[in-house]
Parts: C-alpha cells; structure tokens; sequence
C-alpha cells in the first residue's frame, strides 16, 4: 500500500451483520420461566422453536432489525452515509427487511436467496415490565452469506467496515467477513468490530483474539460482561487494562453507569444520558455504536464520541423497538461541533 494514492472515502461506514425482522412483544416473567427462557440473554433457535414460540408470544410489533443495521438506522438518523451487506430470503419478512433499510438512504444491494431456501431471519424478543428483552434468534438466511455476495468496492469506499460478532459464529458470513476485512485493509479503511454477546465470544474467544492482536480492529466495541468474557475475568478493570492497549480504540458500555472509551492510551468516561423512563433495552448497545461512529467519523474528541453514543442510547431504550423514533439530530445538535 505504500506509494499507493487511495480515493477519498465515498461512506462513512459500511456494516455486515445478520438481516433479521424483530418481532417485540410484552410477556410477563412467568412467560419467561414458562418457557425455560434465559431472562435478558439471547439464545438460537431452529426453525421448529421459531414457531412454537411465536405461536405462544401475545401481539407483537414486526420491525426490521439486526445489531449492525440498527447501528446503521442510528446513523443515517444522524445524517451519516452507510452502506449495508446481509442475507434475506425472497419472501415476505425478506422484502419487509429490504424495504425498510432502503428507507432510511441506507445503500443496500445484497441479492436475495430464493425463496425456496431459508427463510429470512427473525428474533422473537419478549419485553418484561423491567424493560429487560430476552431475545430468541432464527438466523434463516443471514447465516447464508456467502463471500460472493459482497460488494467490495462499497467496501472499499467506506471510512470504517463495521462487523457484527454475532455473524461470526456461522461459516459461511465468517468467511465473507474475513474477505471484507482483506478489502478494507487494502483500501486504507478502518476496522470496527462489536462483540455481540458473552455466548459468541466464548465459542470464538480464539478468533476474536486473533484478531485484536494481529492488529485487525481498529474500534472495538463491548459492554462489561462481553470484555470480561474475552480476558476470562470478572474483574471489568483488568479487562479494560488487558485489551486497551490492544486496540486504538476500546469502547466499554456500562448500563446506567456510562462508558468508557480508551484511545490512544488515554481513558475518556461519560455518564449514561438522562432518560425519563426505561421502557425497551433492546437496541441500546446498537445505537450507542451509532453515536459514537458518527462522531469518529467527523473527527469529533472521544468524549463526544461516548456523549453521542449515550444521547442515542438513551433515546432506543425510552420506548418500544431497536431503531430511533425522535430526532436524533436534534437530541444531538448540541454536542456535534
């Protein structure tokens, strides 16, 4: 790459992640139990679970979803320009998918499978009157990303491929990942990676690992439990300590107590934006990513950074859904310089 003249970046970022339709429904903790479910985790399901749970779930609200391209929605909400890659199937929640991202100026050019293969991916997510979500995921046709269906020069043309770590545990979107990876690195770009969920890292810890030491994430995104599962300890600060000067950038979600980002060898810490009610958590980390990214992309200090994470956060979780509903422009026209 030395010598080499690259062209300006054309996107802000660029996400691979799962294409999934969220179905949300209010269930109380006897529900939970009932179903032997896991309160505020996230399990998999086969296409069998997929049914008999939503047989039993009460009314529910379809949106589109997936941890990547809710971080994708915040932004757009935010004016940035991004580009998506995810799998759908050519059925009913696959155009529902398509549709909605397109509608938010998302470029999103994936080719459908037919509709003979998997169905579309959908996560059945029951909220508790405590705003915890317990989510049970049918990834479908998102696990069926193929290498082939990525669209390099898109990637090459964005500031940052953002890579969600939940697509990591299938073989095939693995695969594309690691080519999509190649690309950027080739272009210049950067490389951000969320850590999804404790049960992704534990059955990848090595990967991920790999990863951040050979030098190939540049932000890194997490909550306590997740960077605490990466370095084995429940000591979040000697996790933090461990992996800060892995990445130039680490980002670590706290809940109500904040974040904290660490860049450079220098520690930033916010506290969690103000929030009249917590209605829904679910989405909350996605946005956070939204806010955060936006402000890296405009070369705006780390504190502001996490500042513009917070503000975004907090608006996912004041009501029902993973994807903004007031403007976030204005809820953030304060802190961007």
């Amino acid at each position: 790459m030395k010598g080499r003249i690259l062209p300006e970046p054309v996107l802000d970022v660029v996400a691979i992640g799962n294409a999934i339709v969220d179905v949300i429904s209010q269930e109380s903790d006897a529900f939970i139990a009932s179903h032997a479910l896991t309160k505020g985790g996230m399990q998999l399901i086969d296409a069998a679970q997929a049914e008999l749970l939503y047989a039993a779930m009460g009314t529910g609200r379809e949106i589109s979803g997936g941890s990547a391209a809710n971080t994708l929605a915040g932004m757009a909400a935010l004016g940035g320009k991004c580009g998506f890659i995810g799998q759908v199937s050519d059925d009913q929640l696959g155009r529902i998918f398509a549709h909605d991202i397109r509608a938010l100026g998302i470029r999103y050019e994936t080719p459908m499978m037919k509709a003979d293969g998997p169905p579309t991916a959908r996560c059945l997510i029951m909220v508790t009157p405590d705003a915890q979500r317990t989510m049970n995921t049918f990834l479908g046709a998102s696990q069926f990303l193929p290498a082939s269906a990525l669209d390099l020069d898109m990637i090459r043309s964005a500031r940052i491929l953002y890579l969600e770590g939940y697509l990591w545990d299938p073989e095939q979107p693995r695969a594309a990942m690691r080519d999509a990876i190649g690309a950027a690195r080739e272009a210049g770009r950067k490389i951000a990676f969320t850590l999804s969920d404790t049960f992704v890292i534990e059955r990848h810890r090595e990967d991920f690992a790999a990863l951040i030491d050979e030098g190939m994430i540049d932000i890194l995104f997490s909550n306590e439990n997740e960077i605490c599962s990466l370095a084995q300890t429940q000591d979040c600060e000697a996790a933090i300590a461990r992996y800060a000067g892995k990445v130039p950038t680490l980002i670590v979600t706290r809940s109500e107590k904040g974040a904290i980002a660490i860049h450079d060898g220098t520690r930033h810490e916010v506290d969690a934006a103000p929030v009249a009610r917590v209605i829904d958590t679910t989405g909350a980390g996605d946005l956070f990513a939204a806010g955060f990214l936006t402000g890296y992309v405009r070369g705006e200090d780390p504190t502001t950074c996490l500042k513009l994470g917070a503000a975004a956060a907090a608006e996912v979780i004041s009501h029902y859904g993973a994807r903004p509903e007031a403007d976030l422009k204005e809820l953030t026209s304060g802190l961007l310089s």
